[in-house]
């Protein structure tokens, strides 16, 4: 494994075996040096394969930058896939402002590798895996206060302003990988770490042994983040020896625990118990629950939906749907408000087609109608969640007076 830091290029490692070789190139995500890079190395004629750091989406996503504009958000409100859409865009709004400040494309390399290749007929394998099964095995692996963490990191990336220079980029080359705008967390935490970095790490050196495989006596040209490098580097130096059953074993998401899956029906159970108890004491104490029930489930789910510059009709369904879903966990209120504020707000065309330039930005998100259709889902539901806890408490109050 030979490395090359130059100043003008970013690190570099090559591991020989008998099948052939990979040349891993780290680069920075947003970096036009890295871009550069990259056609300098293919257009040295020296490979016969390039690998890329891309999973079948994210592929779709740099090669075919309109393919929003296919997204059918009733397809997606009803899969439940709403706020994995939601939280995919949030990551990469972060590398898009960052892009537009320094007049690249976000995964310019990844790119130019792919066109670059196709160009010169070489075969293009990607290798990481799926963004949407990361993120859920970063979900499953972290407890519910971190979850907050990450959300946090979403939303700031969208509030913070603050301007990063070219020079801070290119040194991410030395480290880790301006992956996503949590990444921040994954050095002092083994949780986030080990689904964000480690395990791809692995996964795209069993990849990588595939291609190994499938190609012999291949000289390949793997073009990854900085941040894998190192990782990949030393899993291919030591050999992965069942390559398939480790990409099955990595591409699974944990199932949550049979305990946790009760979580949603035992605290619907309680709710039920606590108004009957109400109502045995009097129909005052009855009525005064539900009331409690109504009013703080609603207007906060309420308040969500208006936060998110939600239609006034979309925040009254909020308010009347609330209360009953919450008493449902197989349908959430997000479900029903991202429905009537599609029914009411059609996407136009314009608003999947800006839809990459508006998520970089907080405003962005409440006038562009598919991003603020997602971020009613996100917040009505977080409103009911929080209403649902703070009724009970209340309702349970009225039952220890």
């Amino acid at each position: 494994m030979s490395p090359d830091r130059s100043s003008d290029a970013g690190p570099v490692a090559r591991i020989e075996r008998d099948s052939g070789s990979v040349t891993l190139v780290g680069t920075a995500h947003v970096s036009r040096a890295s871009a550069e890079q990259v056609r300098r190395l293919i257009d040295s004629g020296r490979f016969d394969v390039v690998a890329v750091e891309l999973c079948p989406s994210r592929y779709q996503a740099v090669t075919h930058p309109d393919a929003l504009a296919k997204l059918d958000l009733f397809q997606v409100i009803r899969q439940g896939k709403a706020a994995m859409v939601a939280a995919s865009l949030a990551l990469g709004a972060y590398q898009q402002r960052l892009a537009d400040q320094f007049g690249i494309r976000p995964g310019e390399e990844l790119r130019l590798a792919v066109e670059e290749a196709e160009a010169r007929g070489l075969p293009v394998e990607l290798i990481d895996r799926e963004v949407g099964v990361t993120l859920k095995r970063v979900y499953r692996n972290v407890p519910w206060w971190r979850r907050l963490l990450l959300l946090s990191g979403l939303l700031a990336s969208l509030v913070s302003q603050e301007e990063v220079s070219e020079e801070e980029i290119e040194r991410l080359k030395e480290g880790d990988i301006l992956e996503t705008t949590f990444a921040q967390f994954a050095d002092q935490s083994r949780d986030l770490y080990e689904p964000l970095i480690a395990e791809r790490d692995l996964y795209m050196a069993a990849r990588l042994e595939q291609v190994l495989r499938q190609h012999p006596g291949a000289e390949v040209l793997a073009v990854v983040g900085a941040g894998h490098l190192k990782g990949i580097a030393e899993h291919l130096r030591r050999g992965v020896e069942d390559p398939e059953a480790v990409i099955r074993r990595l591409d699974r998401t944990p199932a949550p625990a049979r305990w946790v899956r009760w979580i949603p029906w035992v605290v619907v159970a309680v709710i039920l118990a606590g108004f009957a108890a109400g109502w045995a004491r009097s129909p005052e104490i009855g009525w005064a629950m539900v009331s409690d029930w109504v009013l703080i489930n609603g207007t906060l789910s309420a308040l969500g939906a208006l936060v998110a510059g939600a239609h006034p009709l979309t925040v009254v369904t909020a308010f009347v749907a609330a209360p009953i879903t919450s008493l449902n966990p197989t349908i959430g209120a997000g479900m029903v408000t991202a429905a009537v504020e599609v029914w009411l707000r059609r996407p136009r065309v314009e608003d999947f087609r800006r839809l990459r330039e508006d998520t970089t930005r907080l405003s962005g998100w409440r006038h562009n109608r598919v991003a603020r259709t997602l971020l009613v889902f996100l917040l009505s539901t977080l409103g009911s969640a929080v209403g649902t806890y703070v009724a009970g408490f209340r309702i349970f109050g009225r039952l220890a007076g």
